[in-house]
Order: C-alpha cells, then sequence, then structure tokens
C-alpha cells in the first residue's frame, strides 16, 4: 500500500475539515472532488475571477447528494481579510486543513498587468496566512510554482536552488514562500509550499490569452483549427497530470512534523518537448475518433518564459511520500474523453 492510499484510508475513518481556496477554478475544484468521495468536510472559497460556477456544477454530478452536503462555498476574495476569516473559521471551531490555490496564475497576465497580480498574489496570500495564524490552522499549503526556479539554468530543478525571477508572477510566488517561511518561525504557522510543474487536467480553461497549453491545444485540434508554438517546438516542459498535484496536497496537509515547513517540487520528474507534446495529443485524438491533419504554426519565443523545465521530485518522495501515479501520456489517456465531451465548442 502506498502512502497516500494509507492516508485516503485513515481520512475515511476520521474526517477532518477542510478550505480550499479558488474552489471553483481548475486544481482548487479537482481538490473539492477528490476531498468529498473521501467523505471530508470542505468549505470553498472563491470569487470567480478565474473560476467558474460549472466546475462546482460538474463536481457535484461526481459525488453522491450526501457527500455534497459536506460541501459550504463562500464567495469571497481573499483580498478581503473578513472573508478569508470566515472561511478558516475561529480559533475555537476552525478547519483542519488549508490547501491554498486562489491567485491570478499567467506569466503573460503578470507582465500585462502585474499591480492586480501583485494584489491577489501577496496581499492575498498574506490575508490567508493571518487568518490560518489567527484560527490556529495546523497545516496551510499553498501553491508555489516553478516559475520560481528563473534563470536558473541547472535541470533538473532541486528546491534549494534558484535563479532570479523572469516575471512579476514569478516575483509574487516567491514572495509567498517568503511570508510562509516567516510565519512559520515567527508565529509557529505550519506552512508548506508546493511548486507545481505545468498541472494539466479536466476543468482546465481552453479559453482566453493565458490558457495553458494542453487544453488550449486540444480545443484547437478539436475544432480542427490552427495549433501556435511559441518558438521552434523544443521548449520542454515537466508536464504533471492533475490527480497527481491532488496527490501532493492531501500528503503535504497530513505529514508529520518533518514533512511541514518544506517548498517540494509537484511534478512528473521528466521533459516533454512542446513538439513531442503536439504529436501526443494528436495521437490521442485519433484514438478516440478524432483525426487532426494539420501541422503546427511556429512563432516568435514567449516574453519571461523559460527555455527548459525539469523537476527533481526526491526531495517530495522522501519527506512525505509522494509518489506520481500518472505519466505524461497516461494523463493526456485520461483526460482526452473529458477535452472531447467539454471542450468542443
Amino acid at each position: 500500500m502506498t502512502r497516500f492510499q494509507e492516508v485516503k484510508a485513515q481520512l475515511v475513518a476520521s474526517p477532518k475539515k477542510w478550505l480550499v481556496t479558488g474552489c471553483a477554478g481548475f486544481i482548487g475544484s479537482n481538490l473539492v472532488e477528490t476531498l468529498l468521495l473521501l467523505d471530508q468536510q470542505v468549505v470553498g472559497l472563491d470569487n470567480f475571477a478565474t473560476g467558474h460556477q460549472h466546475n462546482l456544477d460538474e463536481v457535484q454530478g461526481q459525488v453522491s447528494k450526501k457527500q455534497w452536503q459536506n460541501f459550504t462555498f463562500i464567495e469571497g476574495d481573499i483580498r478581503n481579510s473578513d472573508d478569508c476569516s470566515q472561511a478558516v473559521g475561529d480559533s475555537d471551531s476552525p478547519v483542519d486543513y488549508i490547501l491554498h490555490q486562489a491567485a491570478l496564475g499567467s506569466v503573460p497576465r503578470s507582465i500585462a498587468d502585474p499591480v492586480l497580480t501583485n494584489s491577489a498574489n501577496i496581499t492575498g496570500f498574506l490575508n490567508m496566512l493571518v487568518a490560518a495564524r489567527d484560527a490556529k490552522v495546523s497545516s496551510f499549503v499553498y501553491a508555489a510554482s516553478s516559475s520560481t526556479y528563473g534563470d536558473h539554468p541547472a535541470l533538473p530543478k532541486v528546491e534549494d536552488t534558484i535563479g532570479k525571477p523572469l516575471s512579476p508572477y514569478a516575483v509574487t510566488k516567491y514572495v509567498n514562500e517568503l511570508y510562509a517561511d516567516v510565519f512559520n518561525r515567527t508565529y509557529g504557522l505550519n506552512t508548506t509550499g508546493l511548486r507545481y510543474f505545468n498541472v494539466f487536467g479536466k476543468r482546465q480553461d481552453p479559453d482566453g490569452a493565458y490558457a495553458a497549453v494542453i487544453p488550449k491545444w486540444a480545443a484547437a485540434m478539436i475544432e480542427n483549427q490552427d495549433v501556435s508554438v511559441n518558438g521552434d517546438g523544443e521548449t520542454s516542459r515537466d508536464f504533471c497530470f492533475i490527480e497527481n498535484a491532488v496527490q501532493a496536497n492531501i500528503l503535504a496537509a497530513t505529514s508529520d512534523e518533518n514533512g511541514k515547513n518544506q517548498v517540494y517540487n509537484v511534478a512528473l520528474g521528466d521533459r516533454t518537448s512542446l513538439n513531442t507534446l503536439f504529436n501526443s495529443l494528436k495521437n490521442a485524438l485519433k484514438e478516440n475518433g478524432v483525426s487532426y491533419d494539420k501541422s503546427p504554426q511556429y512563432r516568435d519565443f514567449r516574453a519571461g518564459d523559460v527555455r527548459h523545465s525539469q523537476a527533481d521530485i526526491s526531495k517530495a518522495r522522501t519527506m512525505i511520500g509522494f509518489e506520481p501515479e500518472y505519466k505524461i501520456q497516461q494523463g493526456i489517456d485520461k483526460a482526452m474523453p473529458w477535452y472531447i465531451k467539454f471542450l468542443s465548442k
């Protein structure tokens, strides 16, 4: 039995109360679904800035009526300290664990509007830390980012070695780590950062200028539209299927004291080029009866992007028992039926 299987069995036997911020978003809604399926009590906080009601509606359809009754939704903004306090609860009956996913993602968005990104990702983050501290929450797990590695060229990426940030977004995610460490040292709040590497899967929004590459390309292929590739297609990323990221969150929240107050890479520990990704999506579509015969359209590299990214996940394996269940092709194969069903216009 894996560590994750053990933890899930323990949670079913002794349910806890969780807060998921950004619960209507991609990662947040997947966390809510998994926790409800494990019969947990879940509070969700979202302002629908990037999340969607239809994500929560879909979660409701995936769980039992009884499990859905264990979910409490609060429409609120992490930039409002009162909303944060309401979601966390008071010191007499706080949530047990916080999974803080609420943020404004995207490197290009942060370049276009650094002030807005700073407000959500730093002010909002600080508000959540204060609320967690005041309520004496036992564990605060937050979405960090591989963008923190910045211009450091070494591969694979190791948690203790970072470079200079390449975007306002990367700055905000690094500041999150600094604040989390200070709150642990100063107030004794247990914090754990998860540096996500290109998470993908169901409910990831394919629309808009800042859409992640996999759902954006999948949607274009399903509609037989052109696929644009930034650069020569040899840029590579460590793509991480959503269920691997969900596992890391639950393991981090429930870890012993040795596993807390750390930052972990959350990835597969592998590297896939955009050209290889293009062909993987194309083949997965074909397996599901959708043919796509166009070639990718190459364009200029995108400002603020790093050339290659790959994680060393040995620390998370050792400290919290993280073991990715899905490799990239397995994740694409599992996600593709959802993409075809929900990304068709």
